[in-house]
């Protein structure tokens, strides 16, 4: 399913790219080359934007999107949006991993437990244990934990939330859509620390979420397997977690689970002492929360 729709996928903007830049000015090259490698950037950016991008003006922009033969920005994103196609929904995910797996038990145990295990051996190179003591370093520092995530990834940042206020560390979860997420965006602040789950995809509430962490100054660590996305590009820690979900095939939340509480309990080994004064203070509200009982 998935491999079919790739195959019926016409790359237009590429087919004029080969063909027309090389007869363009130095200028227009550019453009047009940012243009080629940066189509999801693209997607949301205006022709000013695209020209601070690339040192150049939006007058240039705009010639240069009419040199490879489209009527202007809106008509080159027309294109874009017909070759990234729709996104493969979760029924469809699971239907390609079903469809692939032998009709027993053994087989389903073995697609999640070597997904895990991919996942553990990534976590663990000396690459991503530097991103993540870089990360946790970030994290002691913070005024206040902002968590982004959608659909699966918005309940693992409620999880989240709550963990990091066990330990210390107020925090906030960025799991909406539309108004609601921007109720959540106004609460940042200047000194918080931001977590973003986000893969290759840049739709408008994550672009619109790293921009308002950009404006406020504040560190982005991205948790991804997507290392050339439009996020990890302008994220200050990338932590790559193999998530599986090639080739069309249903992704495991659960390694991104993994990296999460490696963070958390990093940090409260390295803040010891909040956290213990944390948690004594919870479970003294919690029992004072307990019904006095009956003589």
């Amino acid at each position: 399913m998935a491999g079919n729709r790739i195959k019926q996928r016409v790359d237009l903007l590429g087919d004029r790219y080969r063909a027309r830049a090389p007869g363009l000015s130095a200028s227009l090259q550019t453009v047009a080359r940012y243009i080629h490698e940066n189509r999801e950037e693209v997607l949301d950016a205006t022709a000013m934007e695209i020209a601070e991008a690339t040192q150049t003006s939006d007058a240039t922009v705009v010639r240069t999107v009419q040199a490879l033969g489209f009527a202007g920005l809106r008509d080159l994103k027309t294109t874009l949006t017909a070759w990234f196609g729709p996104a493969m929904n979760s029924e469809e995910k699971m239907s390609v991993t079903i469809s692939e797996l032998s009709c027993d038990i053994n087989s389903g145990i073995d697609f999640v437990l070597g997904g895990h295990q991919r996942a553990c051996e990534a976590l663990a190179e000396p690459q991503n244990r530097l991103a993540v003591a870089r990360a946790v370093a970030l994290l002691i520092e913070a005024r206040q934990v902002a968590l982004f995530g959608i659909n699966a990834s918005g309940i693992l940042a409620d999880y989240s939330a709550r963990l990091f206020t066990r330990i210390g560390i107020p925090a906030v979860t960025l799991n909406r859509a539309g108004i609601a997420l921007a109720e959540q965006l106004i609460t940042l602040q200047r000194g918080d620390v931001l977590i973003m789950m986000a893969q290759k995809s840049a739709h408008r509430e994550g672009m619109t979420t790293l921009k308002e962490a950009k404006r406020l100054g504040m560190p982005v660590i991205l948790l991804t397997n997507a290392l050339d996305s439009a996020f990890a590009r302008q994220a200050d820690v990338v932590i790559n977690v193999p998530r599986g979900g090639e080739n069309g095939r249903m992704p495991l939340h659960g390694t991104v689970l993994v990296c999460l509480e490696m963070l958390i309990l990093s940090v409260a080994s390295a803040t010891a002492a909040r956290t213990v004064k944390t948690m004594k203070r919870i479970q003294d509200l919690n029992r004072a929360l307990k019904p006095v009982a009956k003589k």
